[in-house]
């Protein structure tokens, strides 16, 4: 959550500044702030609202300057205001901060500084850090911040300059990313890439509990407790047009047509010769998973939806038992993990706080982690004993759509590969797996050219109060994740239901006209499904229905159907998604909402 980036070297800082927070708003967009170096002091500007409005504020400005620092906000402490904004000034001008995370203590930080005399102006946890440093100012700005970091509990990304200082920039990380940039007689500090990508594919990824002193010409890495560090620089392999908009409305439309080629690319490298999967470097012996009693797979929001997804096709595949549980309940409900433990945890960044926190859980109690990731580089790939990365592209839009679809991919490559190596399945259902992956691209790009169907769907639904989404069997899983496209872009309320749950309650609901969308995939599950249908249809409803090609008896149940190519392998169940992806797009467009940064979200979840 929240975007940092940082300049020096040459050129206009302001300008690389606002057009790399431009970049992060994806992570934040209630406010904004810069603050720039000029003729001795430190000049600070910030605004609630988007970055638009800040680089106007700006232009009247006319600030000339090349060392600066800028935030744009998701807000944890205080309401968006300009006061709550970053960056943070402390007591005497001296220090200037901008922070991502939480600082845990601070309220306790704030009583103290208060009893000496130190003035608060915003809500925040992050001015405290500003404050600090300056009382921790002997003449040192490194040891400065150094004794401060040392006072912090919680979660912290830091970049901080000092108005004595004005040929260097601190930057400090624990449990909240940053990178910095190498650039030629100019460097960088940025909370995401794609910030910075535009100048430079080169960078320094900081891990937990390490400091970067970053001057034009040079950058020293530190431990936090003062100690000299070597570090490995990683260049970057995708370039800044993967992630601009290619002429699409919004990023998220852009990212559902990009989907037939993420899955490709997440698929490619695991496909051999000879027709069969590989699953990167992963060792997974017969007999290692003979000797697990169990598998956990947890993650968050859309990465917890591709996990019970992936439970599903496991238990099915593998007969082993695999529990799916949410990474923010995970710690707190007693869960039973040893050396026999198979840890499965999945998240788009590689960041995300719970996640991380359920995984080194799970590393303190000796079982074996497995990361499905898209971020290479990321704090989660790199302590995960094993990772299997997504390779779908960088993902801009806050809602995620290719990189569901890629973990479910993965969670099939993964399941497939480990049922065979147990004998669990048979080889001909093994290479119809392989043949449904093979074909899962051609199939999407096959249903992404009736988007005509989906914006008429979305013309009879986007002035609905409620919505609800229906499903059994891998279909529930399905619209779980339909439902939350929905409500996070649009704002339109909606509940995913297993079908056969809605007459013990909230059939309730049900009356003439309230609109319900339906998946039916699954072949053992259709007779059923059309009984719930006709349940709701009874009651008034207008039902949608996604099934597969010549499901027909469907048609006296529905008011419109979607058809998705049929098939026998659950990995083709995935296409289902599609439809439920474009038509919660098209609502939220129809209503004229932010669809890639809706209200209170933002992309990247590194707080608890």
């Amino acid at each position: 959550m929240c975007g940092i980036v940082g300049y020096i070297g040459n050129r206009n800082a302001e300008e690389i500044i606002i057009e790399g927070l431009k970049k992060l708003e994806y992570r934040g967009y209630d406010s904004a702030g810069i603050s720039l170096y000029r003729n001795g002091n430190i000049v600070t500007e910030k605004q609630k609202g988007r970055i638009k409005v800040l680089e106007e504020v700006l232009k009247t400005k006319n600030i000339e300057s090349t060392l600066g620092i800028g935030h744009t906000r998701w807000a944890t402490h205080g309401a968006p205001s300009n006061e709550n904004s970053h960056p943070h000034v402390g007591h005497n001008g001296k220090i200037t901060v901008v922070h991502n995370g939480i600082i845990e203590n601070y309220l306790e930080l704030k009583e103290m500084l208060e009893n000496k005399g130190y003035i608060f102006r915003s809500e925040t946890d992050s001015e405290v850090v500003a404050h600090l440093i300056e009382e921790n100012d002997k003449g040192c700005f490194f040891d400065a911040v150094k004794v401060t970091i040392e006072m912090l509990k919680g979660a912290y990304a830091l970049a901080i300059l000092h108005k004595d200082h004005p040929d260097q920039m601190i930057a400090v990380r624990k449990a909240s990313p940053l990178i910095v940039g190498l650039g030629e007689h100019e460097n960088f500090i940025a909370s995401d890439i794609p910030a910075i990508l535009k100048h430079t594919r080169n960078i320094y990824i900081l891990e937990d509990d390490e400091m970067a002193v970053i001057r034009k010409d040079d950058i020293a890495f530190y431990k936090s407790n003062g100690k000299p560090i070597v570090k490995q620089i990683n260049t970057i392999d995708w370039s800044l047009e993967d992630a601009e908009k290619s002429g699409y409305e919004h990023f998220m439309l852009k990212e559902i047509y990009e989907q037939p080629k993420a899955i490709q690319d997440t698929l490619n490298p695991r496909l051999t010769e000879d027709g069969n999967l590989i699953s990167d470097r992963l060792n997974f012996s017969k007999e290692y998973l003979e000797g697990i009693n169990k598998i956990y797979i947890v993650a968050c929001g859309t990465a917890y939806h591709a996990g019970l997804y992936g439970k599903y096709l496991m238990e099915k595949w593998m007969k082993i038992p695999v529990i799916c549980d949410v990474a923010s309940e995970f710690r707190y409900s007693n869960p039973f993990i040893d050396d026999k433990t198979l840890m499965i945890v999945v998240t788009q960044s590689g960041e995300t706080a719970d996640t991380l926190a359920a995984l080194r859980l799970a590393k303190q109690n000796k079982a074996r982690t497995l990361a499905i990731t898209n971020v290479v580089g990321s704090t989660i790939s790199r302590e995960a004993d094993e990772v299997f990365y997504t390779l779908a592209g960088p993902e801009i839009a806050v809602a995620s759509t290719k990189a569901y679809t890629t973990q479910i991919i993965s969670f099939s490559i993964l399941a497939a590969n480990m049922a065979k190596t147990l004998g669990s399945i048979t080889l001909d259902l093994y290479k119809e797996i392989v043949e449904s992956l093979k074909n899962l691209p051609s199939l999407f790009s096959h249903l992404l050219n009736n988007d005509e169907m989906y914006k008429e769907i979305a013309e009879l639904l986007f002035d609905a109060k409620h919505i609800f989404y229906i499903g059994r069997g891998i279909d529930y899983d399905l619209v779980r994740e339909g439902s939350l496209k929905l409500k996070e872009i649009s704002y339109i309320h909606s509940e995913a239901m297993p079908a056969g749950e809605l007459k013990h309650g909230t059939i309730a609901l049900i009356e003439r006209g309230t609109p319900v969308i339906a998946v039916a995939t699954e072949d053992k599950l259709i007779e059923k499904m059309h009984s719930n249908i006709k349940e709701v249809k009874a009651r008034g409803a207008y039902v949608v229905t996604i099934t597969k090609e010549g499901s027909t008896h469907m048609n006296e149940v529905s008011d419109k159907i979607i058809e998705i190519p049929t098939g026998n392998s659950l990995v083709l169940n995935v296409l289902a998604m599609l439809p439920l992806q474009l038509i919660a797009y098209f609502v939220a467009n129809r209503l004229e909402c932010d669809i890639d940064k809706p209200k209170n979200l933002a992309k990247s979840v590194t707080v608890e």
